[in-house]
Order: structure tokens, then sequence, then C-alpha cells
């Protein structure tokens, strides 16, 4: 397996606008996100990074919502992705919108989110499918400096699997918008989501081990014996044998 980390240095747009087709990819990841807001309770909301700053969740009922970036002008704490400048386990909800795709260690970002999320906490994660036409776009030499070719793209099965090492719980995966410049309603971008250029994850922090272990099998596996053995005749002893 490649390791996700990178010696090279990535800059995180300040916006959506600085994306080509920015606007309906932040439209089409609300979308997604609309049902899964209202299902969202605690105290504290996080958004990390100036992509997150920008995703509507008005909708959500937690009060208390902060946007974290280095630098901006609708913050309300500046700090870094990999060094967050909270306790642990203050957070209910951290939303990382494309966050590892401009990350040189994705894996430390993933810990540093889940250091300070509360048990059973929701983490929302998006980022560019490498699987689409914007990964194609990606053989093409003189367009890796552009956005958002310049950013590193992670599949869906690969940051899923990063999240079951961290004992989360995926409540909803999905690809979407496969052509980005067209309009969301049109053919292509209805039936063809498997190609989708973006990948939105919804997961739930766990605290117990979603599989179980052989020992915890061993122990939940009913004991039939004792069953079988109530419904076996018993001989009468002799003493009450009829003569």
């Amino acid at each position: 397996m490649f390791s996700a980390r990178a010696t090279k240095t990535l800059m995180m747009p300040d916006s959506w606008c600085d994306i080509p087709c920015g606007r309906r990819f932040r439209q089409s990841l609300e979308a997604q996100l609309a049902p899964w807001w209202p299902k969202m309770f605690g105290f504290h909301l996080i958004k990390i990074g100036a992509l997150s700053c920008e995703i509507d969740s008005s909708s959500c009922m937690i009060p208390h919502q902060v946007n974290v970036a280095p630098q901006g002008n609708t913050l309300q704490v500046f700090g870094e992705a990999a060094q967050l400048p909270f306790l642990d386990k203050s957070a209910d909800v951290c939303v990382l919108a494309h966050n590892l795709g401009y990350s040189s260690d994705p894996h430390r970002l993933l810990r540093e989110a889940d250091r300070v999320l509360i048990e059973d906490g929701w983490l929302i994660i998006s980022g560019f499918n490498p699987l689409s036409l914007l990964g194609a776009r990606k053989l093409i030499p003189w367009r890796l400096n552009r956005e958002p070719q310049c950013s590193r793209m992670f599949s869906q099965f690969r940051m899923l699997d990063w999240l079951s090492l961290l004992n989360y719980e995926i409540m909803y995966h999905r690809l979407t918008t496969p052509i980005p410049w067209c309009d969301p309603a049109s053919f292509g971008n209805r039936h063809a989501r498997i190609f989708g250029c973006l990948g939105v994850i919804v997961a739930r922090k766990r605290t117990v081990p979603l599989t179980f272990t052989p020992q915890k099998l061993r122990l939940l596996r009913p004991k039939l014996n004792n069953v079988v053995g109530a419904t076996r005749q018993q001989t009468p002893p002799r003493c009450l044998k009829r003569r």
C-alpha cells in the first residue's frame, strides 16, 4: 500500500470560487448534507478549513458553530488543521471539506479530528474522486498546477478504510457530480454517479469494536446442551419403579 504522506506542501484555496465549477461542487455537497444536519445534536460544531467554513449548516441544531482556518475574514479561531487549539473530546461535529486532499499527512489530520471529537461524535469528509473526469485531467502535464488537479485525490474506498481503522461507523457515503459543468439534473449527472467527481462521507465515532472478537462471539454463542438435555426423558430412580 502506498503511503499517504507527501513531502510537497499544498495550499488550500481560500474559497470555492477559486476552484473551477466550485460553486456547483459546494451546492452538491450542501444538498448531500442537508438531510443529516437535523440529526446532529450537541453544543459545538467545528468547520476546519476555508472550504468547510463556506458550507451552509444553518439547519443544524448545534448552536455554537466555529470556523477554524489559518487565515480568513469569517473566522472565529485561527489555527492549523493538524494542530487544532481545542481540548480532547470537546467537539460534537467536525467538518473536513477537502482537507485531506490538501494535506501532506492526511493520517495525522484524521487523528487530530478524532482527538477533539466526543464519543459518538460526527465526522464529515469530502474530497475529489481520482476515478473521475477530474482525476483523468491529472494525466495532462500542463494541468497539474491548476485547481483542482494540483490537489491530492483519494478514492472513497481508501478513506473508508482509514475510518474503519479509527473505529468509525460509516453512516453515509456517496459520489456525486460526474459532469460538474453540466446541469445537476442532466442525464449524465443522474446516472453516472459511480464516476462522480465529488465524494461525501458521513461517519460517527464509536467507542466499542464494530466487529466482535472471537472471544466475544464464543460467549454470545447460545448453549444448546442444556436445552437438549432438558427434553431428554429421564429414567426414574430404582426406588420409584413400580413392582
